[in-house]
């Protein structure tokens, strides 16, 4: 049966924007409780150490606005367990990526960080309502994922925008059908994000039809410039 693809709105771009010029404008706490009020089923941030986007003190801000799903990104370092425990959002979404990167460009190999994994898993369920990892569009990855303890996979979508926008539209979502149909097996919620945007989105969630959530962000501010973030949220 297909179920509901949910949008969570990344509020990182928004940051950017803000830290771009010091001061609070854009307000970020606006912008997230107005993503809400137009349709948003969440709110996705990636705080990272160095604090060039979202700020630590954001996290706590947001944890006092946001009324749908709180979803904090990023990798599993001993600062960012401890924020975990501290807000207790409703979804963690871990990452492989060291905090030097640019943005999110890979998925766990869950084959050879499995057992790291399994640890810190076990410890950030004591305070998130659940935990997702980022993940290639691997099925061999899949067992090993699910022997994590983790809810979820989010599906690194890079790969498939890229092809998607090269017209192979079939050859592009192939390996991410695999391995949604594999983490069903496994009784794996699966997600997606990275690179998804007006054009390769619909075509995503026509096909896959287990797909529980999105995360967007750069995308999406990107079209609001053009559409408003109203109208924007409405067409995603």
């Amino acid at each position: 049966m297909r179920k509901h693809t949910k949008l969570s709105v990344n509020v990182n771009k928004i940051a950017t924007i803000r830290n771009a010029r010091g001061g609070n404008n854009p307000n970020l706490i606006e912008v997230a409780k107005d993503c809400e009020q137009f349709g948003a089923e969440g709110i996705t941030v990636h705080p990272r150490p160095d604090e060039r986007h979202i700020r630590r003190s954001d996290v706590f801000d947001l944890k006092k606005v946001v009324n749908t799903e709180f979803n904090i990104e990023g990798y599993p370092s001993s600062e960012f367990i401890q924020l975990i425990h501290e807000i207790k959002p409703e979804q963690v979404t871990l990452v492989p990526d060291p905090p030097e990167v640019l943005t999110s460009n890979n998925g766990w190999d869950t084959v050879k960080y499995g057992d790291f994994l399994k640890v810190v898993i076990a410890d950030l369920k004591k305070s998130a309502g659940r935990v997702s990892i980022f993940l290639n569009p691997n099925p061999n990855l899949v067992e090993s994922a699910k022997a994590t303890g983790a809810d979820r996979i989010e599906l690194y979508t890079e790969q498939y925008a890229h092809k998607y926008a090269e017209g192979n539209h079939e050859n592009a979502i192939a390996p991410y059908l695999a391995t949604a149909l594999k983490a069903q097996e496994f009784e794996l919620g699966v997600n997606a994000g990275h690179d998804l945007d007006l054009n390769n989105l619909h075509y995503l969630t026509k096909k896959m039809e287990n797909l529980l959530e999105v995360s967007i962000g750069h995308a999406l501010v990107c079209d609001a410039l053009y559409h408003g973030l109203q109208n924007t949220i409405q067409m995603y």
